[in-house]
């Protein structure tokens, strides 16, 4: 093999392997701790139902 050719692989296996490093990066940047899904997940359910005050629950006494 030439030596250009060996320089020209390396190259290409240096591009894949930052690619690969650099994919992980953002998936870990993107990641969510298991308190913020948490805190998520109760935003968009009050979004979408309201929950009554406790005085209108209805329970008589």
């Amino acid at each position: 093999m030439r030596w250009w050719k060996v320089v020209g692989l390396a190259g290409l296996a240096g591009v894949a392997a930052t690619g690969a490093v650099m994919a992980r990066a953002e998936r870990r940047r993107r990641a969510y701790t298991p308190e913020q899904v948490r805190e998520r997940l109760h935003q968009r359910v009050a979004e979408t139902v309201e929950y009554p005050a406790s005085d209108d629950i209805g329970v008589s006494e």
